[in-house]
């Protein structure tokens, strides 16, 4: 594989609202409030090019500020630019960061942002993401689900409707198409079982697969019924996966991980339990070449 082939760099591991979460003062936020250390950003990726110095953002999250500087230490180029945002759907975690590129702080030309059908219409229709459009600080690129957007002749990106609590927009995960390699990430969804295609096949069919942990198990939420809430817990997804070869469990990488998941905590045993059955778990700074 060649030095310069692009790759995928992991900005952020944290549900939409980071970690440790606004007004959450219990133990397994104390350790993060106390510790800067511990603090995780909000789930995200970018891809790098370092052919023609091309970065892509996957979700603009709140974060977005300090992910992007993370992204200019890690591929840096003369005058910061940033290629295109790929939207997965209208969570707060995974599009206000948009604001960021807006005439009060970055004032950006024309980022082009990827978006489905109903999520252009969001950001067109609504203040204040309307004023980004008119401003012209971003611009709208159309993706439909399962046609791919060639950004290069070594790039593609793939979106596909994904089964998800779809108030305001669509939801998607995307497959990332490089030169040698491929991957999935579907930070969020509905249980695997909702949806229309096997994630089994899938995680055969690429390299890596970054996938929807936001709960680690049943009960991880006192006083409230989490039968409510569709993501897929780690758990299941590992007995799920059960019948994959060692190959295909270590495509997986679980990320988006609530505040309460014990995923965050390095050396718990929930992470030790993933990492023994042949899983990973993703983490600030990772990356994934493609």
């Amino acid at each position: 594989m060649a030095d310069d082939s692009p790759y995928i760099v992991v900005l952020g591991v944290a549900q939409d609202a980071g970690y440790p979460q606004t007004n959450c003062y219990q133990s397994h936020c104390m350790r993060a409030w106390q510790d800067p250390d511990l603090k995780r950003l909000t789930s995200s990726i970018a891809v790098v090019d370092d052919e023609g110095m091309r970065k892509y953002l996957f979700d603009a999250t709140p974060d977005m500020r300090e992910q992007l500087f993370r992204l200019h230490e890690m591929a840096p180029d003369p005058e910061f630019t940033l290629d295109g945002v790929f939207l997965t759907h209208g969570h707060i975690g995974h599009y206000t960061g948009l604001m960021h590129l807006g005439h009060e702080a970055s004032n950006t030309n024309n980022v082009p942002v990827y978006a489905m059908p109903r999520m252009r219409s969001y950001l067109s229709d609504n203040g204040p993401w309307s004023q980004l459009v008119n401003y012209q600080n971003i611009r709208l690129v159309s993706l439909e689900d399962g046609e791919g957007a060639r950004l290069s002749d070594r790039l593609t990106v793939t979106p596909m409707l994904v089964p998800h609590r779809d108030e305001y927009t669509e939801t998607v995960g995307y497959r990332i198409e490089g030169p040698n390699k491929s991957a999935l990430f579907i930070p969020d969804i509905d249980k695997w079982g909702d949806w229309k295609m096997d994630i089994r096949d899938l995680i055969r069919s690429v390299d890596y697969a970054l996938l929807d942990a936001t709960f680690f198990a049943d009960g991880e939420l006192p006083g409230r019924d989490m039968s409510a809430i569709k993501h897929p817990y780690v758990a299941e997804s590992m007995r799920l996966f059960d019948d994959l070869s060692d190959t295909e469990k270590s495509r997986v990488v679980f990320i988006h991980f609530n505040h309460t998941n014990p995923l965050l905590v390095e050396g718990s045993p929930q992470q030790e339990e993933v990492e023994a059955r042949g899983f990973r778990v993703a983490r600030p700074g990772m990356k994934l070449p493609l």
